[in-house]
C-alpha cells in the first residue's frame, strides 16, 4: 500500500514538472521578444517596431555623378570553337551608378571543357577606374558539350575619371585553359576618346 502511494505521490510531481516545462517553453517567445526589444539586441524587431508597416527606405546614392554619362560597350572575343557575346553591345551609365550586363557562352564542342576569360580596357586609363563586383572572369568554368552559360557583369565606374573619357570599351577574351593564352585584343584608345573640344 505504501509503495502505491509513493508511485501515485511520483506521477503527480512528474506530472507538475511536464506543465511546468510546457508553460515554461510557450512562455520562452514573448519573453524572448520583449527582452530582444528592450535590448536592441534583435535589429529586425527593433526595425519593425521603429517603422510599423512599413518597409526601410535605403538612402540615396550620393556617389552618382548625374551630371555625366558615359557610353560603355562591350566586346567579346572567342579563341577557340566556341560562342561568346554579350546581351547588349551598349549601356549608358552615369559615373558612381551599378550596372549589369550579361554575357552568353556556348560550349558547341561534343566534349567538356574548361575555360577563362580575360578582360581589357579601352581607353587604358580606364582600367584602373572600372570596378568590376561580380564578374565571371575572376574564375575558370567548366561547360559539358552544348552546356550554354548566361553570366552577369557586376560594375561601377569610378567618379574620378577623367572627364575627357565619355566612351568605355570592355572586352573580353576567352580561352580554353591548358591551351596557349591569347594576346589581349589591341584596342584603338583614341577611338573611344572624346574631348570636349570635339564634342
Amino acid at each position: 500500500m505504501t509503495l502505491r502511494r509513493e508511485n501515485i505521490r511520483m506521477v503527480g510531481k512528474l506530472a507538475v514538472v511536464a506543465v511546468g516545462m510546457f508553460a515554461f517553453g510557450y512562455a520562452l517567445i514573448p519573453i524572448y521578444k520583449a527582452v530582444c526589444e528592450a535590448t536592441g539586441i534583435n535589429i529586425l524587431a527593433l526595425g519593425e517596431r521603429q517603422i510599423p508597416g512599413a518597409k526601410a527606405s535605403l538612402p540615396a546614392n550620393t556617389q552618382v555623378d548625374t551630371s555625366r554619362t558615359i557610353t560603355v560597350e562591350f566586346d567579346a572575343n572567342a579563341r577557340g570553337p566556341w560562342e561568346f557575346k554579350p546581351a547588349q553591345r551598349s549601356l549608358q551609365v552615369h559615373p558612381g551608378e551599378m550596372a549589369t550586363v550579361m554575357y552568353e557562352f556556348q560550349n558547341v564542342q561534343n566534349r567538356r571543357m574548361s575555360a577563362q576569360a580575360i578582360p581589357s580596357y579601352a581607353p587604358v586609363q580606364a582600367s584602373t577606374h572600372f570596378n568590376k563586383l561580380e564578374c565571371f572572369c575572376f574564375k575558370q568554368h567548366t561547360l559539358e558539350p552544348g552546356e550554354k552559360k548566361v553570366w552577369p557583369v557586376v560594375f561601377v565606374i569610378d567618379p574620378k575619371l577623367s572627364k575627357d573619357v565619355k566612351t568605355i570599351t570592355l572586352s573580353y577574351t576567352f580561352f580554353e585553359v591548358g591551351g596557349k593564352t591569347p594576346a589581349a585584343p589591341v584596342a584603338n584608345a583614341a577611338a573611344h576618346v572624346s574631348t570636349g573640344a570635339g564634342s
